[in-house]
């Protein structure tokens, strides 16, 4: 009996149930961000560091990997903010994808297909390939312009730090226009103060394209990994403004967050929104609830990393996880 109740437990942490009952809601929609940790395909780009995600490199990420990997993360898109909803978002944020093969496995394979998303990417000059990227559910969004914008940076030793570009996005949620940055923002692999300088010039980049659109009305979602939590410089440069809410900000503590390193919480995964998304009006939309998505399948089950994002890999070991970040999202109604 004992071993067939933890060949029950297996089975049921290599696939996942969805954890809500599907359900028509009317009225309220989700917007999510996710980190999907190194989302890469199985072929050496030639022209990036992608060598260690290819059969052959320090990874061996072979295609039973790739697939492992499609297949769990189309699972948690599908299903963060049904229990509110009663649907998959309708915008999702993404970042740590390699390219559009990526992005086509993921919008195309059996767990998303159905739920008709399309996608805006670009290639960015990451380094390592990584970029950012918009879905949305076309039945709900309608694209009306996209374009990069370069975060251009440089290192101490005076040399580029060639990194993610910032997506903007302009499009029509149901009828009401909306403009959504998805980011990435320099990480603090050098150190937190030393990389400060590189993640408030980030938030400076955003700042200065909502300045250069000349409404002081816009429906603003700034989302991504911001790579700081709500108390750091760079984002209290974007919360100065007086323009926007942070409604992760409540939920961030020593006990919560969106990433876990070496045992410390992080909120690096955000949603800010201008405080127009606050009105009532009708056809437009209203602010509800925000949330750090963490369903059972999402998290480590092991004492020392009990709670912890259930990642894909730590260093070379493959643990077959979904990401190494928690997705996050808010609640919008239309009214």
């Amino acid at each position: 009996m004992k071993a067939f109740f933890v060949l029950w437990i297996l089975l049921l942490r290599k696939f996942p149930k969805p954890p809500f009952k599907l359900r028509s809601k009317k009225n309220l929609f989700a917007i999510a961000f996710y980190n999907l940790e190194n989302f890469f395909d199985t072929k050496n780009d030639l022209h990036v560091l992608d060598d260690d995600f290819t059969p052959n490199g320090s990874k061996k990420w072979d295609d039973d990997k790739y697939k492992k990997k499609v297949k769990k993360l189309a699972k948690t898109i599908s299903c963060i903010g049904y229990e509110e909803s009663g649907m998959p978002p309708v915008l999702v944020g993404i970042a740590e994808v390699e390219n559009k093969n990526a992005i086509n496995a993921l919008v195309n394979s059996k767990g998303l297909k159905k739920h008709n998303y399309a996608f805006v990417h670009f290639d960015s000059p990451d380094e390592r390939g990584i970029d950012t990227a918009l879905l949305y559910h076309k039945q709900h969004f309608k694209v009306l312009n996209a374009e990069t914008i370069p975060l251009i940076i440089k290192n101490i030793n005076g040399d580029r730090d060639f990194t993610r570009d910032i997506l903007y996005v302009h499009g029509k949620l149901h009828k009401e226009e909306i403009h959504v940055f998805v980011n990435h923002w320099p990480s603090r692999r050098d150190g937190q103060n030393v990389t400060s300088y590189k993640r408030v010039k980030a938030a400076a980049t955003v700042l200065q394209k909502i300045n250069s659109l000349k409404n002081e009305n816009l429906n603003c979602v700034i989302m991504g990994d911001f790579n700081d939590d709500p108390n750091s410089e760079s984002i209290k440069t974007l919360m100065a403004t007086g323009n926007f809410i942070n409604p992760l900000q409540k939920l961030f503590s020593p006990n919560t967050g969106s990433a876990n390193y070496r045992g410390k919480w992080n909120l690096f995964d955000q949603i800010l929104i201008s405080h127009s998304f606050l009105n009532h009006e009708k056809e437009t939309h209203s602010f509800m609830k925000t949330d750090i998505f963490t369903p059972k399948f999402l998290r480590e089950w092991k004492k020392k990393y009990k709670g912890f994002p259930f990642r894909t890999f730590v260093g070379k070991k493959y643990l077959g996880g979904y990401s190494d970040h928690f997705p996050v999202y808010i609640i919008l109604k239309q009214n």
